[in-house]
């Protein structure tokens, strides 16, 4: 898989574009703010390879596998993934419950997962869990939703975005 480069060595900000559960469609609202940032990672159930290739067209793409993405196209996606940002280091996953490691423990700073098409954002034991909800099927009480996170050095911050 390509990696993007990490951050920038002086501690200046890295945006980085967090969806998932696109299920087949980027939308407009999203492609926009996609545009604005350096990194963009899929949580997974994109559903089409053409979701995928959209993504890489905005700008560098991470994307893990979820539970609807099928096909040769799919199978080239990892289950999971670690990228470092600056001094944090992120697990990708689509499903949370599937995570297979202790994040603290491994020294993971931040997760991010799909799937249960709720946005979520949990700090527990020193970790931040990041569930940036669906950009297209939200489920009963949500709306749909995408996130930006920004990585300064060791510190992160989250931003919901409604889409």
């Amino acid at each position: 898989m390509e990696r993007p480069a990490p951050a920038d060595e002086n501690g200046k900000p890295t945006r980085i574009g967090i969806i998932s559960d696109t299920h087949g469609e980027v939308p407009a609202r999203a492609v926009s703010v996609l545009e604005e940032v350096s990194l963009i990672i899929h949580a997974g159930d994109l559903d089409t390879a053409e979701v995928l290739d959209r993504l890489r067209r905005i700008g560098p793409t991470l994307a893990v596998r979820g539970n609807m993405d099928r096909g040769p196209w799919a199978g080239r996606l990892p289950v999971s993934d670690i990228i470092e940002i600056g001094n944090v280091r992120i697990h990708v996953r689509h499903i949370l419950a599937d995570i297979d490691l202790d994040p603290a423990a491994a020294g993971i700073d931040m997760v991010i997962s799909g799937h249960t098409h709720r946005f979520e954002e949990i700090r527990k034991n020193g970790v931040v869990y990041l569930n940036p909800g669906s950009a297209r099927l939200p489920r009963s009480d949500s709306s749909t939703s995408m996130a930006v996170l920004t990585v300064t050095g060791s510190r992160i911050a989250i931003e919901r975005v409604d889409i």
